[in-house]
Protein backbone atom coordinates (compact mmCIF):
# COMPACT_ATOMS: atom_id res chain seq x y z
CA UNK A 1 0.00 0.00 0.00
CA UNK A 2 1.84 3.37 -1.26
CA UNK A 3 2.11 6.06 1.60
CA UNK A 4 0.01 3.56 3.85
CA UNK A 5 -0.18 1.15 6.49
CA UNK A 6 -1.34 -2.18 5.49
CA UNK A 7 -3.30 -2.31 9.53
CA UNK A 8 -4.92 0.96 9.16
CA UNK A 9 -8.91 1.13 8.16
CA UNK A 10 -8.66 4.54 6.81
CA UNK A 11 -5.72 3.58 4.74
CA UNK A 12 -8.03 0.58 3.50
CA UNK A 13 -10.87 3.12 2.81
CA UNK A 14 -8.29 5.23 0.81
CA UNK A 15 -7.35 2.03 -1.36
CA UNK A 16 -11.08 1.03 -1.91
CA UNK A 17 -10.53 -2.80 0.33
CA UNK A 18 -13.26 -0.98 2.45
CA UNK A 19 -16.12 0.53 0.84
CA UNK A 20 -17.54 4.10 2.34
CA UNK A 21 -20.14 6.53 1.25
CA UNK A 22 -17.40 9.38 -0.40
CA UNK A 23 -18.57 12.61 -0.51
CA UNK A 24 -15.86 14.46 -1.82
CA UNK A 25 -12.60 14.21 -2.86
CA UNK A 26 -9.10 15.49 -4.07
CA UNK A 27 -5.94 14.36 -5.43
CA UNK A 28 -4.78 14.49 -1.64
CA UNK A 29 -7.89 13.75 0.86
CA UNK A 30 -10.90 12.05 0.53
CA UNK A 31 -13.96 12.57 2.62
CA UNK A 32 -17.03 10.32 3.97
CA UNK A 33 -20.11 9.69 6.12
CA UNK A 34 -19.38 8.78 9.84
CA UNK A 35 -20.95 5.46 10.55
CA UNK A 36 -21.71 6.18 13.84
CA UNK A 37 -22.77 9.97 13.59
CA UNK A 38 -23.10 12.51 16.06
CA UNK A 39 -24.84 15.14 14.01
CA UNK A 40 -26.94 15.15 10.96
CA UNK A 41 -23.59 16.07 9.13
CA UNK A 42 -20.77 13.83 10.47
CA UNK A 43 -18.10 13.37 7.38
CA UNK A 44 -14.63 12.22 8.49
CA UNK A 45 -11.99 14.01 5.86
CA UNK A 46 -8.56 12.22 6.08
CA UNK A 47 -5.57 12.33 3.35
CA UNK A 48 -5.04 9.77 1.30
CA UNK A 49 -1.53 9.61 2.87
CA UNK A 50 -0.53 7.51 5.82
CA UNK A 51 -0.31 10.09 8.96
CA UNK A 52 -1.22 9.47 12.54
CA UNK A 53 -2.04 12.98 13.80
CA UNK A 54 -2.58 15.90 11.97
CA UNK A 55 0.30 17.36 13.58
CA UNK A 56 2.48 15.07 12.29
CA UNK A 57 1.12 15.08 9.00
CA UNK A 58 1.57 18.99 8.51
CA UNK A 59 5.10 18.53 9.89
CA UNK A 60 5.35 15.65 7.21
CA UNK A 61 3.31 16.97 4.24
CA UNK A 62 1.70 20.51 4.71
CA UNK A 63 -0.03 20.01 1.18
CA UNK A 64 -1.79 17.05 2.66
CA UNK A 65 -2.79 19.11 5.69
CA UNK A 66 -4.20 22.20 3.78
CA UNK A 67 -6.05 19.83 1.66
CA UNK A 68 -7.83 18.44 4.60
CA UNK A 69 -8.93 21.42 5.41
CA UNK A 70 -10.08 23.05 2.03
CA UNK A 71 -11.87 19.79 1.48
CA UNK A 72 -13.96 20.51 4.77
CA UNK A 73 -15.12 23.50 3.30
CA UNK A 74 -16.49 21.90 0.34
CA UNK A 75 -18.29 19.39 2.69
CA UNK A 76 -19.96 21.91 4.52
CA UNK A 77 -20.71 23.36 1.18
CA UNK A 78 -22.33 20.89 -0.59
CA UNK A 79 -24.03 19.57 3.09
CA UNK A 80 -25.35 23.04 3.11
CA UNK A 81 -24.19 23.67 6.57
CA UNK A 82 -21.47 26.47 6.17
CA UNK A 83 -23.54 28.87 8.11
CA UNK A 84 -21.90 26.90 10.90
CA UNK A 85 -20.26 23.54 11.02
CA UNK A 86 -17.70 22.06 13.77
CA UNK A 87 -14.19 21.15 12.28
CA UNK A 88 -12.31 18.52 14.98
CA UNK A 89 -9.02 16.86 14.98
CA UNK A 90 -8.42 14.77 18.09
CA UNK A 91 -4.54 14.18 18.02
CA UNK A 92 -4.03 11.14 20.41
CA UNK A 93 -5.63 8.89 22.35
CA UNK A 94 -6.39 11.03 25.19
CA UNK A 95 -7.77 13.58 23.10
CA UNK A 96 -10.92 10.69 21.97
CA UNK A 97 -8.78 9.55 18.78
CA UNK A 98 -9.32 5.92 17.86
CA UNK A 99 -8.04 5.31 14.77
CA UNK A 100 -4.21 6.68 14.05
CA UNK A 101 -4.86 8.22 10.49
CA UNK A 102 -4.91 12.07 10.64
CA UNK A 103 -8.89 12.95 10.47
CA UNK A 104 -11.43 16.08 10.90
CA UNK A 105 -14.83 15.43 11.99
CA UNK A 106 -16.97 17.64 9.85
CA UNK A 107 -19.86 18.25 12.36
CA UNK A 108 -23.25 20.63 11.09
CA UNK A 109 -27.08 20.29 10.70
CA UNK A 110 -28.18 21.04 14.24
CA UNK A 111 -26.89 23.44 17.11
CA UNK A 112 -23.45 22.54 18.49
CA UNK A 113 -23.16 23.29 22.40
CA UNK A 114 -19.71 24.65 23.84
CA UNK A 115 -17.82 23.22 25.39
CA UNK A 116 -17.84 19.82 23.75
CA UNK A 117 -17.10 17.31 26.15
Amino acid sequence: MADGDADCLFCKIVAGEIPADVVEESDLSIAFRDLDPKAPTHVLVIPRRHSATLPELAADDPASAADVLLLTRLVAQADGVEAGYRVVFNNGAEAGQSVFHAHAHVLGGRTLTWPPG
